[in-house]
């Protein structure tokens, strides 16, 4: 199983007062030295935590994969291209969220996200498409010709009561398998913490998470090594 972890949240703090750190540049050093296989962040188009100056760094001295979360409208494409991070992960983005709050609606984007993808895959750019854990998403993201799907865990993460959290652990392991037969590889993120995440992690058609906002809590009373490993640790 695959950890990629989100540096978002490092940005978010060092934007609290505008300063320079802490550094995500360095949060995402520290993360591999603790076992991270991937690197994540989120530029967004408001650019209200991860930056360019954080891209363009990372993009260099990223030792395993970096994967770039990215809105599928045309500066964000010509963003990406002109770095070209391992992975793009196309989600969608509204400025007045907290964070992201659900999968893309694929077949309502087609042909904006079609075109996105098309011009990413031209460039060696690996896509990814964040969506609800619903077959007729995944079926959508194949039609786009995606190469991947991450599927959004939200409503797992949040359920309140062990029937509520079957129910939803049963909708993500019908749509992983949805996926995998379709040849897409399967990755799955978004409120995943240390007391949640084995359920998930034992899928067997998932092979990567992200997960960004528990280990940098974590990491703020243990540091982001110790918290990457004790995450690496659970997910084996």
């Amino acid at each position: 199983m695959r950890l990629g972890v989100n540096i978002d949240h490092v940005a978010t703090l060092r934007q609290a007062r505008r300063g320079k750190y802490p550094d995500p540049v360095a949060a995402a050093a520290l993360a591999e030295l603790g076992g991270a296989d991937q690197i994540t962040l989120h530029v967004r188009e408001d650019r209200r935590h991860v930056n360019d100056r954080d891209l363009e760094i990372l993009r260099k001295t990223v030792n395993g994969t970096l994967n770039l979360e990215m809105a599928a409208v045309q500066p964000m494409l010509d963003l990406a291209l002109h770095h070209r991070p391992d992975t793009a992960t196309l989600v969608p983005e509204r400025r007045e969220e907290l964070t992201t709050e659900g999968g893309l609606d694929v077949g309502s984007h087609r042909d904006e996200i079609k075109r996105v993808t098309r011009g990413l895959r031209d460039a060696g750019v690996e896509v990814s498409l964040f969506v609800d854990p619903e077959v007729e998403q995944i079926k959508a993201s194949h039609r786009v010709d995606a190469q991947a799907v991450e599927l959004h865990t939200g409503r797992y993460c949040e359920a309140r009561t062990n029937k509520d959290r079957a129910r939803e652990l049963a909708r993500i392991i019908e749509a992983s398998k949805a996926a995998a037969r379709l040849g897409l590889r399967v990755a799955a993120g978004h409120g995943l913490d240390y007391w949640n995440v084995q359920p998930v992690a034992g899928i067997d058609e998932i092979t990567e998470l992200n997960i960004g906002y528990a280990i940098i809590c974590r990491a703020v009373l243990t540091g982001i090594e110790r918290a990457v490993r004790d995450m690496k640790d659970l997910i084996k």
